[in-house]
This record gives C-alpha cells, sequence and structure tokens, in this order.
C-alpha cells in the first residue's frame, strides 16, 4: 500500500510515533489510510451539513477495514460573494482547493481518499485533483436544500436576486422582497434549482465518481448519510483492488457527462469545470466538444432557472440513473465507481414521473442546455444557456452599451438607463482581468426582474451563476484584458446574436477592429496575492481557466 511510505519498518518509526500521537495503536498500521476532504463550513448553507456526512463516511471507511483521517478544504458560496469583491476570488478557490487535496493526501501517503463536497467550485476542484494523482478516489456531494415557499410560489436563491430587479421597477415593494429573502433558502444545502452545484453533482454521478442517487438525493435526505456510508465502504474495497481514478475515466465518460448536461440543462459554468477536470485526467475536452453534443442531444428536463422544476422533483422523478435510462442508447459504455458499467447503471434507472423527465421523443427543447457561439467578438467561443432563453431572444440585433466592470452595468440597469434594444458588454472580467472570472447574477437577474428577458441582451468575457437566465452570453474568448476584440467594441455598435446559427458578432470589418485595437492597453487592475498568481498563469475561458 501507498502508506506503507510512512508506516512500515524501523525506519518509519518516527512517523509511527506521531501517528500514535493522533490514537493509533498495532493493528491500526496494517489497515488502508483512507483520507476524507471535508469542506464543511459553518458560512456556506451547502456546506453546513457535512460533518454528519463525513462521519457517515467514516463509519464505512471503518467497517470495511479502513482507517479514517479527516481534512479540511475551504469553499466559497457564491451567493454570498457575488456583486463585490469576493467573487474575485471564486473561480479561484477551485484550483486553491484541488492543491489543497493533492498536498493532504501526496503528503501523507493516503491510500484513497473521498471528497465531501457541495457548491459550485468544491467539487470541480476536488474532481481535478482526482485526476492529477490517480489515486483511488470518490466523492459524496452534500444535496441540494429544499425549495423555498411564498404561498402556493416556489422560491430559490434566484428569486431574490430577481426580486431587487422587480423593486427597481417599481413592480415590487420592499417589504415584498424583504419577504422573499426570509423565505428563500429554507435550510441546509445547496441551492434548490439546476444551478452549478446541484449540476457538478449530477455530472460527478454521472461520471461514475459518486455513488448512485447521490447527485440529486437532498441534502436532509436520510439515503444521503446512507450512500455516504456505502461511499466509505466501497472506497476501501476500491483501494483493496488498486481500482484508480483513471481506471473508470476516459475521455468517453467526459462525453457522457457533457451529454446528460446537455440533457438536464446544466449550467454554464460546466464549460468551464469539465475541459479543466479532463484535462487532469489526461483526456481532455473541449468547447467544440459540448456544441458537437448539445446539437444532437435533446433537452428532456426543465429545472429551474429556465423550467418550474426543481432538483427535489428531478429526483422524485428517477435522478440520474432515469437520465441515463432515457439516454442509454447514445452513451459510451464505460466503467464506474459503483462497480458496474455506466449502461448497467442506466438499466436500472426508472422513470417516475414523465411531466418532469421527458422521452428524447418528446423533449422540452430538440437541443441540449448549452449552445457555443463564436464570431468576430469571440473567435476562440462564447457560452450561453440557450435552454433558459426566451424563443424571441435566439435571434437579437441591438446597440451596444459598453462597461468596464459589472458594477457599472448593474447600476446603469438599476437606474433605468438599459432600455429595449440594448446589448450590454461587460468586459475587463475575464480570468485575468478581474482576474478571476466573477460571476454576474446581479445583472442578469436585474434585467429579468425589470421586465427586460425579452428584449436586453447580456455579453462579458466573465461567467454566469448557474442561477442566471435569459440572453446572456458569457466566456467571450480571447478576454478583452488579453487584447481579445471584444474590448474593440465601443457603445453604439450593433451586435447580432444568432443562437441557432451559433453566431456572435459585432457590425465591424475586421479592418475596423483592428485599426481600434491598433493602441490597445488593457486596463490594470491591481492585484495582490493569490490574485496575482491566478493572473500569471490562468488559461482563458475556452480553455477552462485552467491554470497552466
Amino acid at each position: 500500500m501507498r502508506s506503507d511510505a510512512i508506516k512500515k519498518g524501523l525506519d518509519k518509526a518516527p512517523a509511527r510515533s506521531l501517528l500514535r500521537a493522533d490514537g493509533l495503536d498495532d493493528e491500526d498500521f496494517d489497515k488502508p489510510f483512507i483520507g476524507i476532504a471535508n469542506s464543511w463550513n459553518d458560512i456556506v448553507p451547502g456546506h453546513i451539513h457535512l460533518n454528519e456526512v463525513v462521519e457517515a463516511v467514516k463509519e464505512g471507511i471503518i467497517e470495511a477495514g479502513g482507517k479514517p483521517f479527516v481534512f479540511g478544504v475551504p469553499a466559497v458560496c457564491d451567493g454570498i460573494a457575488m456583486g463585490h469583491k469576493g467573487m474575485r476570488y471564486s473561480l479561484i478557490s477551485r484550483d486553491v482547493i484541488s492543491d489543497c487535496c493533492e498536498v493532504m493526501v501526496e503528503g501523507h501517503a493516503l491510500d484513497g481518499w473521498v471528497g465531501v463536497s457541495n457548491c459550485d467550485k468544491v467539487t470541480p476542484g476536488m474532481l481535478m485533483a482526482m485526476g492529477r494523482m490517480n489515486v483511488p478516489g470518490l466523492m459524496v456531494t452534500g444535496g441540494a436544500m429544499e425549495v423555498g415557499k411564498d404561498g402556493d410560489r416556489s422560491l430559490d436563491l434566484q428569486s431574490v436576486f430577481e426580486a431587487i430587479g422587480s423593486h427597481s421597477a417599481g413592480t415590487m415593494s420592499e417589504e415584498d422582497v424583504i419577504r422573499i429573502e426570509c423565505s428563500a433558502c429554507p435550510g441546509r444545502g445547496s441551492c434548490s434549482g439546476l444551478f452549478t452545484a446541484n449540476t457538478m453533482a449530477c455530472l460527478t454521478e454521472a461520471l461514475g465518481l459518486s455513488l448512485k442517487g447521490c447527485g440529486t438525493s437532498l441534502a436532509d435526505d436520510v439515503r444521503k448519510l446512507s450512500i455516504a456510508r456505502a461511499t466509505g465502504r466501497r472506497i476501501v474495497e476500491m483501494v483493496k483492488a488498486d481500482i484508480k481514478p483513471r481506471d473508470i475515466i476516459t475521455r468517453e465518460s467526459f462525453l457522457n457527462a457533457i451529454r446528460v448536461d446537455m440533457a438536464i440543462g446544466g449550467s454554464t459554468n460546466t464549460a468551464l469545470h469539465l475541459p479543466a477536470i479532463s484535462r487532469d485526467f489526461g483526456c481532455p475536452v473541449t468547447l467544440d466538444d459540448f456544441d458537437e453534443v448539445s446539437r444532437v442531444t435533446p433537452h428532456i428536463t426543465s429545472l429551474r432557472p429556465g423550467g418550474p422544476y426543481s432538483i427535489k422533483d428531478l429526483d422524485d422523478a428517477g435522478g440520474i440513473p432515469a437520465v441515463l435510462n432515457i439516454l442509454s442508447d447514445s452513451l459510451d459504455d464505460v466503467p464506474t465507481g459503483n462497480g458496474c458499467t455506466i449502461k448497467e447503471l442506466a438499466a436500472s434507472g426508472v422513470v417516475r414521473n414523465p411531466k418532469v423527465l421527458r422521452p428524447v421523443d418528446n423533449p422540452f427543447h430538440q437541443q441540449g442546455g448549452i449552445a457555443v457561439l463564436k464570431g468576430n467578438i469571440a473567435p476562440n467561443g462564447s457560452v450561453v444557456k440557450q435552454s433558459a432563453i426566451s424563443p424571441k431572444m435566439m435571434t437579437f440585433s441591438g446597440r451596444a452599451r459598453v462597461f468596464d466592470c459589472e458594477k457599472d452595468a448593474a447600476d446603469a440597469i438599476v437606474s433605468g438607463d438599459i432600455v429595449p434594444g440594448d446589448v450590454v458588454v461587460i468586459r475587463y472580467e475575464g480570468p485575468k482581468g478581474a482576474p478571476g472570472m466573477p460571476e454576474m447574477l446581479s445583472p442578469t437577474s436585474l434585467i429579468m426582474g425589470r421586465g427586460l428577458g425579452e428584449s436586453v441582451a447580456l455579453i462579458t468575457d466573465g461567467r454566469f451563476s448557474g442561477a442566471s437566465r435569459g440572453g446572456a452570453i458569457g466566456h467571450v474568448s480571447p478576454e478583452a484584458y488579453a487584447g481579445g476584440p471584444i474590448a474593440a467594441v465601443r457603445d453604439g455598435d450593433i451586435i447580432d446574436i444568432d443562437i441557432p446559427a451559433r453566431k456572435l458578432d459585432v457590425r465591424l470589418s475586421d479592418e475596423e477592429i483592428a485599426d481600434r485595437m491598433r493602441d490597445f492597453k488593457p486596463l490594470e487592475r491591481p492585484v495582490t496575492g493569490v490574485q496575482r498568481k491566478y493572473r500569471k498563469l490562468v488559461s482563458s475561458g475556452d480553455k477552462g481557466a485552467y491554470l497552466e
């Protein structure tokens, strides 16, 4: 076992002495050492219950004959970080988390590990570490919270952001906003829609790196602890059988996950996370893979933010096994951490509510949730959640309203300065420019809340929350800071958006763009610490904002 490096032989007496200080005895030195990466904290609602999940994982490890060791990793709540400088640290945290896991697992020669996670950057960060280290590993995602209620109306975090927009438009009172604030997030767990946290939980199960049912079981569902305990037992089995992540995961595994992503209408952030994760697994996927799969994969459910249903509804309808069952004919058969193949897992799935999970011949949309647009603004690509857009916005032309930061754009929207026919352009918010590629749920929600969702578009080299909806196009690459052509756009330029044709263009010739860029100097924001390191190392959004 790998852990023999710290526990076998007379020369390892110092390490054993320190481990005895942890409470280990002679019998423990013959057991597999299993790490548990725990992102528990009492700031993030999706994480406040994770110590209970970790205890269940520990029980399973002990039952199977292993010795568990728990270590902590950080987590940022994107909803709390939204709209201020904290959001510039959110995507950065993905790589910090990945490094933390690698440091702890490799630094202590652990035989295997389990990532206990929830929320947007923690799950992908742990998965990146899993591929990079190739040490036996599995994930337990912590699950979504219950849906909030305001009378008969279902609420989630998106409802609060959009309520602010409604208030700024004069269509909602301050009292109503506060009532929604107090009702939208009723307890522990990740936000209840198919936002980034829950999308990544679903895709982790689809990849085969969490056990059946993990992706959609809610935080307060007793099944979550049962799955956690089973994961503890299973990781010890995998260590004894020497089953490593790269024995399970192939490029076909990622293509399957993208297909599930397109079918359920997941967050656009997956177009950052899956390419980054796949690179660490040594089998990269690209934005072109997303678009190719999306064109041939129907959108078979309609969850928030684009539809009426929640993660609980998806779970009640059969969860990811049912989704896999519907998609089975188009899946590549690959191994999973369950000890069965993906098609065997699909065969076990049962659709329990055909209104929530439709067959492929009667989908909500003929194509998948994400489209990749290219053109003279975004020669390397941009990303839009087409399943969350009104049909009226699938093709759109409008006047550019250009802002060099999110706050200025949000202020203009709130003030009523943005009107039907505008295309809000927010730049210098990319991976290097911000730095950290912040999410922009505030401006997208303000647009929706003010009733402009079918008449105003937004494009940015930053990114969006999984809760964003409407004509919001992000990840424009190259970004403005790197000299991308979005830096050449000026107020009043006409921008043409054609989602069916996958086009995003400004009505300028190549010569006009080149002329405007001749004396280009990027907007500089002073950075220190981790932001300085990130700016130096990060790649563009179309490459997953991967650290080179």
